[in-house]
């Protein structure tokens, strides 16, 4: 018997059981599914607010003269035009178009930049950060040193304004606030960005602390209907609104615009950078596969890896992603489909258990928030 290899665990690992938490394996890690149910936890984001733990996120800051040349050289978006206190996603690609992973990218200061990348990709990105580094600049990766939380959901802004002076009205999507107290914790950046498709903050502060944090906050929003949340609410979130997980919408072998993430890809940039010529041709030549928005109108739920075929039985695709969606109450999806297949109001099947299930293509996100 091989021993099992022990799972990493966030700081707040011994914090989940006293708020009831179902723990699972999640690429590696130890995480909260579920604490109350996550139709419940969905709800609560959805009308009130949740809050999650994200600290299995990683981390990379890169600093020096040159910092922002390189990150724009590593990255698709242009990162020449954040202000400081601005942050932006971004993806990072092969040489052939496909995705190392897809980031945020916040500009702290001049030749001062905190990349966030998805967890179980930390090692990959950071070797492979390391393996382009050019110029004066300084890497470093602060994964395991730094906590995030996210509170999310009309209400957020409210319960969090409780714990500080610092104007959060004042900070607009996609920008930030640094060295902000919160309720005696001080230095947190407070981000107001988020993976929900609901108005909410992203919080990034000292590991040591993030367990009073979490507490604080779910006291602070007691009142307010503020629930503790785990993956599975926060994947039927990011689902309706339609953002894309890596490892399933975007791979080492699906590129940014296959995966509608193209609005981050700024071809046009003055500099060169990795997978430019790649999505340039891809772009001039059309799409041969694009992700969709899908409904299963039949019965059964799409689930990732299962095949979409054409009304004449041609395999024409496959589901990324999917769910019966909470706040629609339908079988929903995202799907990777040939471009002629993509059209939205085509009808299609996906084979759920060996059976062709009726299905079309719709309009995505299937959420916006009111």
């Amino acid at each position: 018997m091989g021993t099992a290899t022990a799972l990493k665990q966030t700081p707040l690992f011994e914090t989940y059981g006293k708020f009831g938490a179902k723990v699972i394996d999640f690429g590696g890690w130890a995480l909260p599914v579920q604490f109350s149910g996550i139709l419940d936890e969905h709800e609560a984001v959805r009308t009130k607010a949740g809050l999650f733990d994200v600290s299995h996120m990683g981390e990379v800051l890169v600093e020096g003269k040159d910092a922002e040349s390189y990150i724009n050289y590593l990255v698709t978006n242009d990162v020449t035009k954040l202000s400081i206190d601005q942050a932006q996603y971004t993806a990072m690609c092969y040489p052939d178009g496909g995705t190392v992973d897809d980031l945020l990218v916040y500009k702290l200061a001049d030749e001062k930049y905190l990349l966030v990348i998805n967890a179980a990709n930390i090692e990959k990105d950071f070797d492979w950060m390391k393996q382009h580094v050019k110029g004066d600049m300084t890497l470093q990766n602060i994964s395991n040193t730094v906590a995030q939380l996210a509170i999310q959901g009309p209400r957020a802004e409210g319960i969090l304004q409780k714990l500080t002076d610092t104007d959060l009205s004042k900070i607009g999507s996609f920008k930030f606030a640094q060295h902000v107290n919160l309720d005696g914790i001080t230095d947190v950046l407070v981000s107001r960005t988020g993976y929900t498709g609901e108005d909410g903050f992203e919080l990034y502060l000292d590991a040591k602390q993030v367990e009073a944090l979490w507490i604080k906050l779910l006291e602070a929003g007691s009142e307010e209907g503020l629930k503790p949340c785990g993956l599975g609410a926060r994947d039927t979130l990011r689902l309706e609104a339609r953002l894309a997980l890596y490892g399933q919408e975007l791979l080492s072998d699906i590129s940014p615009l296959e995966a509608g993430i193209g609005f981050a890809v700024k071809i046009k940039k003055e500099s060169d950078f990795i997978g430019k010529s790649a999505l340039s041709a891809q772009k001039e030549a059309g799409l041969k596969r694009k992700l969709v928005g899908i409904e299963v109108t039949g019965r059964g739920i799409p689930r990732h890896g299962y095949p979409v075929v054409s009304e004449g039985g041609e395999e024409i695709g496959v589901v990324t992603s999917g769910t019966q969606s909470p706040s629609l109450k339908k079988s929903i999806g995202l799907a990777l489909l040939s471009a002629e297949h993509a059209e939205v109001g085509t009808p299609l099947k996906v084979v759920i258990r060996n059976k062709p299930i009726d299905a079309v293509v719709v309009k995505a996100p299937f959420y916006k928030k009111s």
